[in-house]
């Protein structure tokens, strides 16, 4: 069992930069691909990024060279650097944290922190 807990949302204005932070709880966080996704109102949950157990990271397209994802397994943080935010940035956005066995799926979600960017 894993329990994820987001912070660091806010409002920004365009062109600034937060860091978003999940603090996770429970065993065997090291071996967990952990992701943020985001859910913009009326619109599906999307992959934002993720980062592997050997720390291999992807992004998405529309983050690429803005975000950073990364993660400290000593403290069982996950940290998400948002740079140069638009307003299309704008959305829920929700830690994760993912593993799969020959027999099981584990799949576990933070309850997510707003991030509004706006003049």
């Amino acid at each position: 069992q894993v329990q994820l807990v987001e912070s660091g949302g806010g409002l920004v204005q365009p062109g600034g930069s937060l860091r978003l932070s999940c603090a996770a709880s429970g065993t065997m966080f090291s071996i967990y691909t952990m992701s943020w996704y985001r859910q913009a109102p009326g619109k599906q949950r999307d992959l934002v990024a993720d980062i592997t157990s050997s720390s291999s990271t992807n992004y998405a397209d529309s983050v690429k060279g803005r975000f950073t994802i990364s993660r400290d397994n000593a403290k069982k943080m996950v940290y998400l650097q948002m740079n140069s935010l638009k307003p299309e940035d704008t959305a829920v956005y929700y830690c994760s944290a993912e593993r799969h066995t020959p027999q099981l799926s584990y799949l576990y979600w933070g309850q997510g922190t707003q991030v509004t960017v706006s003049s």
